[in-house]
């Protein structure tokens, strides 16, 4: 077994990687950007190494930082949970390669064959698992799309091999949309996973969205762990995922777990990971899916889930634990006939969103009040305490509230509770729209898709649950009395080191006032790096400017000074919380001045565009 592990991850599921290592008697080691200096995981953690500026393309995503940090650490082993590095096979190569270091997840062969949607189409195909009708090989001309919406009619989705979640997916529904859809599907592609490669898929207007957990190990066992319905999703990401699904009958259920363990085994993939199919529902059913069904592959996460928590409160089975002793060699222990379902669970992704206000992610502010729910059969992942700031660098999950019942009725029940006990201040928070999905007749029934909430539910009745239990979310400001914070931090060969002390009311410090005593002072901590925004640019012009609603990284420019726009017209792309947003001209006029580049990280409200 392993003696120490470095998590390459942040937040709730680097304290879910550390607490499984804790349990197996191993040492636990965090990296940090300058932006997460006082997170959740950093004070869990064992020992600390600062891997950079906030940006994470300089720090979480740097390949050769993170595996520094595991040498510095004497660290024998590296879990990325999911999310930055945790799918990059590149990455798991290189810690492959790492003398003294292992990968705990699958093989980097493994992860390519399976990461890239042409290649495993092939190998599910191949191993006679139903997969959507689509390209098997990239697609770089319009053409393409065109004969393939000729063949097989529109809606065509168009995706990133590298891509998941939406992300890198667009979806083609006349041959007038070929050329901009594929053109933006390749820029997502390119932008959040290097490879602008894309793939055609027949696209399923009414999909439930179910997932198989498998794990496999080095000695040839595969098992799955029974599914998850995760169809409940606001453009492509899932806020509410449950266990098992209410959707399926027994015989529809073992269908989709074998063909999952046969696309595994085929793969020769080890350690833990995601089979996600598309279910076709049946309108107007009476009843559980039967066997007969539709079902098709969708794609493989090579990682675990943030949703793997309902499959372990339902069968009892710790998963990242089985990852671990899977990577230091260890066989699976138990057969297929050995996994057995017990109730239901729910699991709740606790957002800092606004559903009201088209899920946007909150901006800032500080956790005023934080006190989460307890009792039987209810399960926090969380990483934040109580007078934690709000870090907005990264993603906008704070915690993931997860509900066992002895059946989805009572689970229902269970959770209705537990999100009223649920007591958060100081942002706001998706609790008040979980609150109302859990009485909404759709979800209750179990007959929703994957549409229902972006295309089917009236948006009104989330508005009103937000007002009715949004409770006090705050103004961004963290409060009224000025706070600070006296910080001294070492770090030595990268490693933390530090000593703080917090005044309320106190007057803030002037530069080079701070004095230290004793033998080897410390520095006071310098502002963290990063790019610079378009808020500090100089305007020249006197005209309207268009403006951004949410911090995020400009892909994008669509115009140049001197166009002459009508209202509607996209002037720049936005990747804003691992989405690509259009920013549109509300009027027209011509563009007198662009303050931002590609590439660049913006904040609220920073000038985008000048229009006259």
């Amino acid at each position: 077994m392993f003696r120490k592990v470095l998590v390459a991850n942040r937040g709730e599921i680097a304290v879910r990687v550390m607490r499984a290592c804790k349990e197996l008697n191993i040492g636990t080691v965090a990296i940090y950007s300058d932006a997460d200096k006082n997170a959740g995981h950093v004070r869990y953690a064992d020992e600390a190494y600062n891997v950079g500026p906030a940006r994470a393309a300089d720090s979480y995503l740097d390949h050769e930082a993170v595996i520094e940090a595991a040498r510095k650490a004497d660290a024998d082993a590296i879990h990325p949970g999911y999310g930055f590095l945790a799918e990059n096979a590149e990455f798991a190569s290189k810690v492959e390669d790492a003398e003294g270091i292992t990968w705990i997840g699958p093989s980097s062969n493994a992860m390519e064959a399976l990461g890239e949607k042409t290649k495993a189409r092939s190998i599910m195909s191949e191993a006679d698992v139903p997969i959507v009708p689509g390209t098997t090989d990239p697609v770089t001309d319009p053409e393409e799309v065109k004969a393939f919406g000729e063949e097989y009619g529109y809606p065509i989705a168009i995706k990133a091999e590298g891509g998941g979640g939406g992300r890198g997916m667009k979806v083609v529904r006349s041959e007038e949309e070929v050329e901009d859809q594929l053109e933006s599907a390749k820029r997502e592609g390119e932008a959040y996973f290097d490879n602008d490669s894309v793939y055609l898929e027949r696209y399923l207007e009414q999909p439930r969205h179910i997932e198989v957990q498998i794990v496999a190990d080095e000695h040839g066992n595969v098992r799955h762990l029974g599914e998850r319905d995760c169809s409940l999703q606001r453009r492509h990401q899932k806020v509410i995922e449950e266990g098992p699904s209410a959707a399926l009958t027994d015989e529809l259920r073992e269908k989709i777990g074998e063909a999952a363990r046969r696309g595994v085994a085929a793969a020769d993939y080890t350690n833990a990971g995601t089979v996600e199919f598309l279910v076709e529902e049946e309108p107007g059913r009476d009843g559980p899916l039967g066997p007969d069904a539709n079902f098709y592959f969708l794609e493989v996460n090579t990682r675990i889930q943030v949703e793997h928590t309902v499959t372990e409160e339902i069968t009892g089975y710790d998963i990242v634990k089985r990852q671990i002793r899977i990577a230091a060699g260890e066989e699976i222990d138990f057969d297929q006939d050995d996994v057995e379902f017990d109730g239901h669970a729910i699991e709740f992704r606790i957002n800092a969103e606004n559903a009201a206000n088209d899920f946007a992610p909150a901006t800032g502010g500080t956790l005023e009040t934080y006190d989460p729910p307890g009792g039987i059969g209810v399960r926090l992942d969380d990483a934040l305490r109580q007078g934690d700031d709000l870090v907005t660098d990264y993603d906008s999950m704070i915690a993931k509230l997860v509900v066992w019942g002895e059946d989805r009725d009572e689970c229902i029940e269970r959770s209705l509770r537990a999100l009223r006990e649920y007591d958060i201040e100081g942002i706001p928070t998706i609790i008040p729209f979980h609150r109302l999905m859990l009485t909404d007749e759709e979800f209750v029934a179990s007959t929703h898709t994957t549409k229902y909430l972006d295309e089917e539910m009236d948006q009104s009745r989330i508005e009103e649950a937000q007002k009715q239990w949004g409770g006090d979310t705050g103004d961004g400001s963290g409060g009224d009395e000025d706070t600070v914070e006296r910080e001294f931090t070492v770090e030595v060969n990268g490693k933390r080191f530090e000593v703080e002390l917090e005044e309320h009311g106190a007057p803030a410090i002037p530069a080079g006032e701070v004095e230290t005593s004793g033998g080897g002072g410390a520095s006071p901590p310098q502002p963290a790096g990063g790019d610079s925004s378009g808020g500090g640019a100089d305007l020249a012009g006197e005209g309207e400017t268009v403006d951004a609603e949410m911090q995020g990284t400009i892909l994008d420019i669509e115009v140049e000074e001197g166009d002459e726009v009508a209202a509607g017209d996209v002037l720049v792309v936005l990747e804003a919380m691992k989405m690509e947003n259009d920013i549109v001209a509300s009027q027209g006029g011509t563009v007198t001045e662009i303050p931002v580049e590609e590439d660049q990280s913006v904040d609220m409200g920073d000038t985008l565009v000048v229009l006259e």
